[in-house]
């Protein structure tokens, strides 16, 4: 639901990787249709892995934990807001960053922000489960900290300066809020197109809500 900025290309995929990654979606959908169907807590390792029909021990070789199979660390990165402000441009600051991010993610429907059809019923089954919820509150706790090094290290801050932190907190609570008012829309049972319009302009808001320390924080050099 969540990815990290997409990195650049690399070698060319090979015949192994690409059966590789074929087999872990083939898995990962497997297993989300288990779980939207019957619950996360309902379905075992095994029933999965006889549904996709491969071994358990083969399983457990693509993917170390239960959550992991809805929640991939590859694909939902805590390190998300890190990236994006790492990666913008000159004469941008760390929060107009995120803003824009975040913006262009809603304008293309981005699946990462569940803005897909049938997203409503993975995300109840989210909820149901306690260490689904977890691995998501860790998960922003993380982005927040990642984001809290990286503003440190690019305004070379003082081991004692809480401005990192308190930035970094300011800015997950935007990525938060915005992740939370798709979810609240979504259960309600409006469609993604109406619910990205809707959260564009809710983005707006929240924007007039930051102090302008926040907004012009961290501005990249050129």
């Amino acid at each position: 639901m969540i990815d990290s900025v997409p990195a650049g290309a690399g070698a060319p995929e090979g015949l192994r990787e690409r059966k590789k990654r074929r087999t872990r979606r083939h898995i990962t959908t497997v297993a989300t249709e288990l779980f939207v169907e019957r619950g996360f807590d309902q379905v075992t390792i095994a029933e999965v892995a006889a549904a996709a029909e491969v071994s358990v021990n083969t399983l457990y070789n693509y993917f170390e934990a239960k959550e992991d199979l809805v929640l991939p660390p590859e694909e939902v990165s805590g390190r998300r807001l890190a990236d994006i402000v790492r990666a913008r441009e000159a004469g941008r600051s760390a929060a107009a960053a995120v803003l824009g991010h975040l913006r262009q993610e809603l304008l293309r429907r981005d699946r990462n922000l569940g803005l897909t059809e049938g997203f409503g019923r993975f995300l109840e089954m989210m909820r149901a489960a306690p260490t689904l919820v977890a691995r998501l509150e860790g998960l922003a706790w993380q982005m927040t900290a990642a984001l809290a090094d990286v503003l440190a290290e690019e305004t070379e801050a003082a081991p004692d300066d809480p401005l990192p932190r308190l930035v970094a907190a300011q800015i997950g609570w935007v990525h938060a809020q915005v992740l939370g008012e798709i979810g609240r829309r979504t259960v309600t049972g409006e469609d993604p197109d109406a619910i990205a319009e809707a959260v564009l302009g809710f983005l707006d808001v929240i924007e007039g809500l930051l102090s302008e320390r926040v907004l012009t924080y961290a501005i990249r050099e050129g």
